[in-house]
């Protein structure tokens, strides 16, 4: 995923203006658009922690959101394009906590933050507090669960291979 400054973020990096951190600054210069979320994080020594997902929920960076491209045929007549992928959970980075971390949050707020605020708000807190792979598993697994009883086996079980593909392998 690509992330691009808003109008908030540029005014943000303007000259005599300072509301955020340096860290969240640093991140606001790097998400430039040309950028994946996996490069700012490498940039970043790989620890984002929802750093993120708390700069795009503030309006300061929004994802770049790929544009629809026309495809013609043969003699000019108009085709209807490629179908999406069959997962709209595509990552293409390198296995880390961090990006276990983002991903896991992001299905947070997707799945819960709407039906259960209170829950969403208890996975988030636990997410924070996951500083190694086997805390990370334990909250992946609460999730999981209630994935599995909200939205089905199938979507669990897609969600559960992603995790696995994210997670660092265990030493």
């Amino acid at each position: 995923m690509q992330l691009q400054k808003t109008e908030k973020g540029r005014a943000e990096l303007s000259p005599g203006v300072r509301t955020l951190g340096q860290r969240e600054r640093t991140f606001l210069l790097l998400a430039d658009g040309r950028r994946s979320l996996q490069d700012i994080a490498q940039v970043l020594d790989g620890e984002l922690d929802g750093l993120a997902r708390r700069l795009i929920d503030d309006g300061y960076v929004e994802p770049i959101l790929p544009k629809p491209r026309k495809v013609s045929g043969r003699f000019g007549a108009a085709l209807s394009p490629a179908p999406p992928p069959a997962s709209v959970d595509t990552f293409e980075g390198r296995r880390s906590l961090a990006t276990t971390r983002m991903f896991l949050f992001d299905i947070c707020e997707r799945m819960f933050s709407r039906r259960a605020p209170d829950m969403a708000e208890q996975f988030r807190e636990a997410l924070r507090s996951a500083k190694d792979r086997e805390t990370m598993l334990a909250v992946s697994r609460d999730m999981i669960e209630e994935i599995e009883r909200v939205a089905g086996h199938a979507r669990a079980d897609s969600i559960s291979e992603r995790i696995a593909a994210l997670l660092p392998v265990q030493d």
